[in-house]
């Protein structure tokens, strides 16, 4: 199973590729999607539906994962996150594929077995469960990553818990 892993953002959207061969998870593709700092939203909306139209059609991913905003002080922040967040949704739908959708806390959860983990702890434990020798960069796309992992531990353990192994 292929996997894309999204951590969505209007300036940077980080993505990561994993695909697994039973428990064991593999690297496949990741880097960061960057817009100007100057374009409008309309235009950095644009462009990360493309390029992740292209990254979806060059990888077939069998399932996204995106990431969901953590709301917190910052109400624009979490707006233009969650506008991101749509267009990975989006890209994914007009390809086929279910997007699976994780809180922060999901995800720490999932890859290093504690929800209130630091951004350093999820860095190295995906780092360490894809067998790198350096955390990824830039952080977005290791962001993507633990999301990624995240899903894949989700499909596991869901299949644990029917009997389908």
């Amino acid at each position: 199973m292929i996997i894309l892993g999204i951590d969505p953002g209007t300036r940077s959207m980080g993505y990561g590729v994993i695909e697994s061969s039973g428990d064991e998870a593999i690297l496949v593709d990741y880097g960061a999607l960057t817009n100007s700092l100057h374009a409008p939203i309309g235009e950095c909306l644009s462009f990360l539906y493309q390029k992740l139209s292209e990254i979806i059609l060059r990888h077939k991913p069998d399932a996204v994962a995106v990431e969901q905003p953590f709301v917190a002080k910052n109400a624009k922040s979490a707006l233009a996150i969650g506008r991101a967040q749509a267009i990975a949704i989006l890209a994914a739908a007009n390809n086929g594929i279910a997007a699976a959708e994780y809180t922060p806390s999901q995800i720490k959860q999932r890859v290093a077995n504690y929800g209130a983990s630091s951004k350093e702890q999820i860095q190295e434990m995906v780092r360490l469960q894809l067998n790198l020798s350096e955390i990824p960069q830039p952080n977005d796309a290791a962001d993507a990553l633990a999301v990624a992992l995240c899903h894949l531990r989700e499909i596991h353990l869901d299949n644990l818990l029917s009997g389908n192994q």
